[in-house]
């Protein structure tokens, strides 16, 4: 019973899932069902491209818990249309699409990084040969790789701030590039830096510029104390609570698929961290990702 009461006491909202992806998609109503049962009422789901934030849309208008944010991820840059944001613009006429998203930059599988891993050869030995010429290619790619990026979360930050809408945002390997491209969007709207994995100090220069942060299932890692430690140091106004759904899945779920009921194992965890109740952290987290994403409007 009291276990009962404190899921009703509990709602959380949960802020970041894929839900089209096959790995949900083939066994939705259940997920949906366990989501409820642990006292997770909202899902956000994310789109990743322009298909992929069409079926965000289909999935948010065909279920009243779920809501949309549409965008094209850093990854799928290379592989977009050159014209994203007209179909974006036409999806985002949707009542259930909350935000643009998750747009951003993605360093981490640079061409150079992905040459280098072929041929197995390590940094040092690279700077003691001098650059090949496949190496001073794959150099001259990752500046068209990450000048695409940039250009595609330049557009998406636009059509944010022509909308009225808040931004998910992206970021792997790219701290300062983001941070930089976002400057300009100051006071126009309010990104949150989904899946935070970063130091105290990173979280507190994006919430010092009125961002957010989000927290994953990695705060229940082993290896997750850092990132535990953030998200029991920050002001709890100033987070929300996800899973990246398929994605991440905590402990003791680890290695299996994630899904939004495991929203309720993040937010009890940051509850512990902190050391107040899991009810507190429901409350806040709630209030803040009603507040970003406007729900209602």
């Amino acid at each position: 019973m009291n276990s009962q009461r404190s899921i009703l006491n509990a709602q959380l909202v949960e802020t970041h899932a894929h839900l089209d992806y096959p790995d949900v998609a083939n066994d939705l109503d259940d997920v949906l069902h366990r989501a409820v049962d642990v006292g997770v009422t909202r899902i956000v789901t994310i789109g990743t491209s322009v298909e992929s934030s069409r079926r965000a849309v289909d999935l948010a208008e065909k279920h009243s818990n779920i809501y949309a944010v549409i965008g094209v991820h850093p990854t799928s840059a290379e592989k977009a249309a050159e014209d994203i944001i007209t179909p974006l613009r036409n999806l985002a006429q949707s009542q259930r699409v909350v935000a643009i998203g998750e747009t951003g930059l993605d360093y981490h599988h640079l061409p150079s990084v992905e040459a280098a891993k072929e041929k197995n050869v390590q940094v040092f030995a690279r700077a003691l040969q001098g650059e090949t010429e496949e190496e001073i290619e794959a150099n001259i790619q990752d500046g068209a790789y990450k000048s695409r990026q940039a250009s595609l979360f330049q557009q998406q930050l636009d059509l944010a701030a022509e909308l009225g809408f808040n931004v998910v945002i992206h970021q792997r390997d790219a701290w300062e590039d983001t941070l930089e491209i976002m400057k300009p969007y100051t006071g126009k709207l309010r990104g949150v830096f989904h899946c935070f994995g970063g130091s105290l100090g990173q979280a507190n220069e994006v919430i010092d510029l009125d961002h957010r942060v989000s927290f994953t299932g990695i705060v229940t890692f082993k290896n997750g104390t850092d990132v535990r430690d953030v998200a029991a140091q920050i002001p709890i106004w100033k987070f929300m609570v996800e899973t990246d759904c398929p994605y991440l899945a905590p402990v003791p779920f680890r290695g299996k698929r994630c899904e939004p009921a495991h929203t309720r194992i993040v937010a009890e965890t940051i509850a512990t961290a902190r050391g107040i109740s899991l009810e507190d952290v429901a409350e806040m987290t709630t209030q803040t990702a009603e507040e970003f994403f406007r729900f209602n409007r």
